[in-house]
């Protein structure tokens, strides 16, 4: 019998630390992820951000607010400075110490998990949801989502149309190719491509000019051009690389550009996928 209780005991653990990370009456919250920040304004809840960190620019009224530094390099001080009474994180946030000191402070923290798949994203929805006290409004929006991914599988489920390969950097015409375990990486998926590279390792890596050949793909993806012209034009180049130029994308000069938001996993997400899949079919025809 005490087995049993104690057993019953450890199993209402996780039911009620998830109840406890409740906070309705949070009214200073600093937002941490642009996805996270999105999300918190798309549940209807904007006007209790009162921070937000450097990737977080949408929707536009966000810009408007202090900035506590890039997400994955925080300071403790800069977000204590605004004097926030709830932080609503992704969990690949930064540094360990920063954070650390930031939950010694006593201040809430609820964290949502930085994955790349739709399960992800209707998870932080209902997650953020009820952190903010707003189960319903958080519960809307995943059940759309839900609607929305499944009518993008449908639309998919041929198979891929497209060998992609995402470029997020052009270094002296040496290419930086996305992998598997990426957000490049789970929207093609998603749009119904094929990572050209996912099989062959996971991050982002340099790539040779005959692994480009190699890999052959139908179409390149990179990031919406932003920051100075200088860059602007580098990344452009890539297209007119030897190597580049001896692939069907090359040779079909089939370049589609992305929003970088596209990657983060957010709000977004599936609308992002469905318009990249509409033009996968587009540049393969």
């Amino acid at each position: 019998m005490k087995r049993l209780i104690l057993a019953l005991a450890l199993a209402a653990l996780p039911v009620v630390a998830a109840q406890a990370q409740t906070y309705p009456e949070a009214r200073r919250i600093v937002a941490i992820g642009g996805p996270v920040t999105e999300l918190i304004f798309a549940l209807g809840a904007g006007d209790r951000v009162i921070a937000r960190d450097t990737t977080s620019t949408y929707p536009e009224e966000v810009n408007a607010l202090p900035d506590v530094g890039y997400m994955r390099q925080l300071s403790a001080e800069g977000v204590l400075s605004v004097d926030p009474d709830l932080i609503v994180t992704r969990d690949t946030a930064g540094p360990l110490e920063a954070l650390d000191q930031l939950r010694a402070a006593a201040i809430p923290m609820v964290e949502v998990h930085d994955g790349f798949s739709p399960e992800a994203v209707i998870a932080a929805m209902r997650r953020v949801g009820t952190a903010l006290g707003l189960p319903e409004e958080g519960e809307a929006l995943a059940r759309q989502a839900e609607a929305d991914f499944a009518e993008l599988a449908r639309r998919t489920a041929g198979g891929p149309v497209a060998r992609v390969m995402f470029v997020l950097s052009n270094q002296g015409g040496r290419l930086n190719v996305a992998g598997a375990g990426t957000g490049a990486d789970g929207l093609i998926t998603l749009a119904g491509g094929e990572n050209v590279m996912a099989a062959e390792f996971q991050g982002y890596k340099i790539l040779s000019d005959e692994a480009i050949i190699a890999a052959a793909p139908d179409v390149i993806v990179m990031m919406e051009r932003t920051g100075t012209a200088a860059l602007d034009q580098m990344r452009g180049g890539v297209m007119e690389l030897p190597a580049v130029r001896l692939t069907p994308a090359g040779r079909n000069d089939a370049l589609l550009r992305v929003p970088g938001a596209a990657l983060g996993f957010g709000p977004r997400t599936a609308a992002f996928a469905q318009d990249l899949h509409a033009r996968f079919v587009a540049a393969v025809q």
